[in-house]
């Protein structure tokens, strides 16, 4: 399989949103209401918000390909973009997401190796991130990969209250 990693730019905002909708519904789909997922994709990726944060200069998306079709997505957040504020060290991956037959073929692993070279060009010494209590495989992958659980937050899906674990890893 070629991967090839490519940095998102305003571009590429039609094919983010494409890329957005679907790997999240792929992901939270069978575990919430259809009300609810559709209230937070609309919120979350309609052209308007994605536009902001793609122009956002601590924000930075990557594109990653195999065998040269879309396959997932990483954004990283640093400085006041990040979405809580866990300090000037600190570099958080606030989405992280392959298509699901893509997935178990390293892919993830490239993202996550990616936000952490991108952490540590900006001199971060921590990267974090935060991960729904009931997506067991990614907090399996996050911990095979180093990273462990600092803490918690509330996230809305829709209407709905859910929590997140935030797990942090130190890399400097």
């Amino acid at each position: 399989m070629t991967v090839n990693i490519k940095k998102g730019t305003l571009a590429d905002l039609g094919l983010l949103q494409e890329i957005s909708v679907k790997t999240f519904n792929e992901t939270f789909k069978s575990q919430n209401s259809p009300e609810n997922l559709k209230a937070y994709m609309e919120r979350a990726f309609n052209l308007k918000r994605l536009e902001e944060e793609l122009s956002n200069l601590s924000s930075e998306f990557y594109l990653i390909y195999a065998n040269e079709e879309i396959a997932g997505y990483l954004k990283v957040n640093i400085n006041d973009a990040q979405s809580e504020q866990m300090g000037n060290d600190s570099l958080e991956i606030e989405r992280i997401y392959i298509v699901s037959k893509f997935q178990q073929h390293g892919l993830g692993k490239l993202l996550l190796d990616k936000a952490v070279e991108i952490a540590k060009e900006h001199n971060k010494k921590k990267v974090w991130l935060g991960v729904w209590e009931q997506n067991k495989n990614a907090i399996a992958f996050y911990k095979k990969m180093g990273f462990v659980q600092t803490g918690a937050h509330s996230f809305y899906m829709g209407d709905e209250e859910q929590k997140d674990y935030i797990m942090t890893k130190i890399i400097g």
